[in-house]
């Protein structure tokens, strides 16, 4: 074997490894949204991707480790279904209602799979570690986000620039927790669009007189009935 083949070889290696490993964290992914971060182990995540316990360990080396990849995983695909895709609308109020659409489409899924933030929230908020310090970290960076837009909402002249934007960061977050509460929880109808109301009636009171009016609600797949 020549000197130039072993770079090669070392580098296809390596990405193996990668694609193996993101094959991990997606099947570790789709079991926390059911089950919650509390209930991955290395011998279950090694059973739904059929590989041996030992193959799972070697990428990621303890439990806790994995519980802190599915928790940045989980943080990636909600920042791009969520706020990079709300990029492309106009700064200040159409960004905001945009990020809080595509955050209620997520929402809607997520009624059926769990959301991490939320079930992660239960089981970690009062144990200390790693795993709390990485889910904090996530939820505070999308937190850091609406906020932004709330802000550039105001200097936009969209939203009252003497309004506490912090408050209305926090009832637009308050709107989601309810909404999976009402929603996931108690299965009651009709939450998403009680969710939605609540937004407008939020943008309502805080606008300027200039605002742009609300944008049309995109239809949402219906909740499950209660059985």
């Amino acid at each position: 074997m020549s000197l130039d083949a072993v770079p090669a070889k070392s580098a296809r290696a390596a990405q193996k490894g990668q694609q193996t490993k993101a094959v991990i964290v997606d099947a570790a992914l789709n079991l926390a949204q059911q089950i919650g971060l509390e209930g991955l182990s290395i011998g279950a995540v090694a059973e739904i991707t059929q590989m041996s316990k030992s193959g799972v360990f070697a990428h990621f080396g303890s439990r806790e480790e994995l519980q802190i990849s599915v928790v940045r995983e989980y943080h990636a695909r909600f920042e791009q279904e969520v706020f990079y895709a709300a990029l492309s609308a106009p700064r200040g109020l159409p960004r905001l209602r945009a990020m809080f659409g595509n955050w209620m489409k997520r929402t809607s899924v997520e009624i059926d799979s769990g959301c991490i933030y939320i079930s992660g929230a239960t089981e970690f908020d009062d144990r200390p570690g790693p795993v709390r310090d990485a889910l904090v970290e996530s939820v505070s960076i999308w937190q850091a986000a609406v906020l932004r837009a709330v802000v550039q909402a105001q200097t936009e002249g969209h939203l009252d620039p003497g309004a506490d934007a912090r408050q209305i960061a926090f009832e637009i977050h308050g709107l989601i927790l309810a909404l999976h509460y009402e929603a996931r929880f108690l299965r009651v109808p009709g939450s998403i669009e009680r969710a939605e109301r609540g937004f407008d009636n939020l943008l309502e009171r805080c606008a300027t007189p200039t605002a742009p009016p609300p944008a049309a609600a995109s239809p949402q797949p219906p909740l499950k009935r209660v059985r």
